[in-house]
């Protein structure tokens, strides 16, 4: 009789034609979970925005870095022809900043020649050089002095220093 009951279609249709049980509504948010959510998500919105801050400050700065224009004025340059695949490269480009922490921004500025653009590949072409290489140029624009191959920030600094003093700018 049991089985009958369990393959009895009019059994099926009783619990198609239930009414489904609707989920217990959300208990109301109290005062203590909405200022813990509050909390949280102004936290949430604080680091979000410092990590978007900090990204698009290194964007600018790269891009600062990368205006060739600026070679001639008015303030003594270091021009860095680089591959940004090239090991040897990102290895001077670290020990270069490293140096340049010793200066102002206005006394020295440093910028970048990336090969893989147009204008990075021109300013090498024009000075007969390959990356892994530093172009010191005065105040005007002038190429004073060529660094080839990588060296460390100490002899960098000696290097930049001695470029200062004979033609710095302002």
């Amino acid at each position: 009789m049991k089985r009958q009951r369990q393959n009895d279609p009019h059994s099926k249709k009783k619990k198609q034609n239930q009414p489904k049980r609707m989920p217990a509504s959300k208990k109301a948010l109290s005062r203590r979970d909405f200022f813990n959510n509050l909390r949280n998500g102004a936290i949430a919105t604080v680091i979000v925005g410092g990590g978007a801050w900090f990204v698009v400050d290194e964007v600018m700065a790269t891009l600062d870095e990368q205006d060739l224009t600026k070679i001639g004025n008015g303030i003594p340059t270091i021009v860095q022809i680089h591959d940004p695949q090239c090991s040897q490269c990102i290895a001077l480009q670290r020990e270069t900043r490293r140096a340049l922490e010793n200066f102002g921004n206005d006394k020295l500025q440093y910028l970048v020649a990336n090969i893989k653009s147009a204008e990075g590949r021109a300013l090498a072409a024009a000075h007969g050089v390959q990356h892994v290489t530093l172009l010191l140029f005065d105040a005007k624009g002038k190429k004073r002095q060529v660094l080839a191959g990588p060296n460390q920030s100490g002899y960098l600094t000696d290097v930049f220093r001695q470029h200062l003093e004979k033609f710095g700018g302002r």
